[in-house]
């Protein structure tokens, strides 16, 4: 199967470049004598300018314009991880604090990249308007649009998740234009959001003819993870913060999410999902291209987050020290108790055994998690710190005195199993062709089953949350009231988990216990002389809380350039 190209260009002057060097071009004209006209001219070459606007979209680095965000992603800053180098906190700041002038490493420039792609989009949608590329081959550019609708769709939803209601920017500015903008309520930037995903959906086709190409269910699939969203409790006006940047208030909320996430299932038929019978199968649905994926970015070869920056993808970023990894971010043990027994039940209910953490466990702890003795390349992970070191009973490979840069290893005693290709030779060698998934069918279920939930209909609710719990090889779910609401969450959280979807649940939800004010922990392992095991629970860091805590600040940069522009609550 073919797979899109992606390149890294921000700026329509590498569109510029790519173009004037392709052979067509080259054929009839020289580099420097490039118009705009040769790419409105030709649907190939338009097509290179929405590769280009694809960057838009997530991917294993959350912020590509500085070295440690391009080796991770939001994990590091939600409930489920921390980042482990050194204990550092300014790529996420989820100890400092966020401020105008400075939200960490991984969000500094997320308002003004998100800018740079809009402007792109909207560049492309008025001049491929009665160009020749949409005269000359119509259904190709037709389609060319609509993807670049799905594009500006994405954008907004990214926008919108993270800075609440954001100006509503159609148009391109020109030299003559008033440059000041006002922020669009949140609804107004749904329901603009939700437009461009019609649009585009009604375009799109069922399948891409390159894996990696937004299709219907794709935008539908952004449609319905919105919709959830803004009738999520964030949003309710009886919450703080509130007013039109944040509240959501169409009284058919809950039906329109459970609208657009059955609008998916129905054209999937309501199937199964892949069935798996051991954590081996499991992690494999990471690896490779499935039926269930959605939407998807396939790295390769060719494609690595920078270039061909390989230490970038999850292998090398991911994996624990002892094994050459950086493991830069590492699951927190207030997370990892999420993970249930192998019988269904909680690590709360009575079957859990704190002494043996890692017995009979739910299989996606296998799948997703290293822990201590997790045999993982072909050898047991091993945090333990000799009590008396020797040949006999050394330290760990993967303690702070172990092998690699012990700097990297883990504070927490667990690191990020799920996405490691683990039939790969070196950790620098490349996967064929594995995704990076951003919209999968297991979360369109869930978010079927969550706003089942919420309109009354808890029957339909525990048979959408059962496809992906069973799955999982869990016992059927037969909680009903509170406990079926806490088990599709908990549900979600680890079906979803490392996916970026936590940061942003637990702020929906508004689960404040879960975003700050709390104490990270996890556990030292040590090994006796007669090589016995035993570990402590500890507190690794303190995760405070900030009453802003829901919302990014508006740049302080932006804010002074354009006194229009309200910043959020709380800075």
């Amino acid at each position: 199967m073919k797979h899109i190209e992606i390149k890294f260009a921000v700026v329509l002057l590498a569109i510029f470049t790519i173009v004037g060097c392709n052979d067509d071009i080259l054929d009839t004209e020289s580099s420097d004598s490039f118009t705009e006209d040769a790419i409105y001219g030709d649907a190939n070459q338009a097509a290179l300018v929405v590769v280009t606007a694809y960057n838009t979209t997530d991917s294993w680095s959350i912020n590509r314009s500085q070295w440690w965000t391009q080796r991770i992603g939001i994990e590091g800053a939600s409930w489920e991880a921390k980042f482990n180098f050194k204990d550092l906190d300014n790529p996420y700041k989820m100890r400092g604090g966020w401020s105008p002038s400075n939200a960490g490493l991984a969000f500094n420039n997320r308002w003004e990249t998100s800018w740079d792609y809009v402007k792109l989009i909207n560049e492309f949608l008025e001049k491929i308007e009665g160009s020749e590329a949409m005269e000359e081959n119509p259904e190709e550019a037709a389609q060319l649009k609509a993807e670049m609708q799905f594009l500006r769709a994405f954008t907004y939803f990214n926008l919108i998740k993270y800075y609440g209601g954001v100006p509503i920017i159609e148009n391109t500015f020109g030299l003559d234009d008033d440059f000041s903008v006002s922020r669009d309520s949140f609804e107004d930037c749904v329901d603009f959001i939700v437009d461009d995903l019609d649009n585009a959906a009604a375009v799109l086709p069922m399948e891409a003819s390159e894996f990696g190409r937004a299709t219907k269910l794709a935008a539908l699939a952004v449609k319905s993870r919105t919709l959830l969203y803004a009738a999520s409790q964030l949003h309710d006006p009886n919450t703080v913060p509130n007013g039109p940047l944040y509240d959501y208030t169409k009284t058919t909320k809950w039906q329109d999410a459970a609208d657009a996430a059955k609008a998916v299932i129905d054209l999937v038929g309501a199937r199964d999902l892949i069935a798996v019978t051991n954590a081996t199968e499991y992690q494999n649905l990471f690896l490779h291209e499935n039926q269930d994926i959605l939407f998807a970015r396939s790295y390769g070869s060719l494609y690595a987050e920078m270039a061909n920056d390989i230490n970038t993808l999850p292998d090398q970023a991911q994996s624990p020290s002892g094994y050459g990894g950086w493991g830069l971010s590492s699951p927190t043990l207030n997370f990892v108790l999420e993970f249930n027994m192998a019988d269904g039940t909680s690590t709360s209910a009575g079957g859990y055994d704190a002494t043996q953490p890692n017995e009979n466990r739910e299989m996606r702890y296998y799948a997703n998690l290293n822990y201590q003795g997790a045999m993982f390349r072909d050898r047991e992970v091993d945090y333990a710190l000799a009590d008396n070191p020797s040949d006999e009973t050394p330290d760990g490979l993967d303690s702070p005195n172990g092998l690699g840069n012990t700097l990297h290893s883990s504070k927490t005693g667990y690191n990020i199993r799920k996405f490691q290709d683990e039939s790969l030779s070196t950790l620098t060698t490349f996967s064929a062709d594995r995704p990076y998934i951003m919209y999968r069918l297991a979360e369109i279920y869930l978010n079927y089953a969550e706003a089942m939930y919420e309109l009354g209909d808890e029957t339909t609710a525990r048979e959408y949350v059962n496809k992906v719990s069973t799955r999982a090889l869990q016992p059927e779910i037969t909680a009903a009231g509170d406990e079926l609401l806490e088990a599709i969450k908990r549900e979600r959280r680890i079906e979803l988990c490392f996916e970026g979807h936590n940061f942003f649940d637990e702020r929906r939800w508004m689960n404040q216990d879960h975003i700050g004010g709390y104490d990270i922990k996890g556990l030292k392992w040590t090994k006796a002389v007669d090589g016995s095991l035993n570990h402590e629970e500890y507190t690794v860091v303190t995760r405070p809380w900030f009453d802003y805590r829901y919302y990014l600040p508006i740049p302080q940069t932006e804010i002074d350039k354009d006194a229009s522009l309200e910043q959020n609550y709380g800075y």
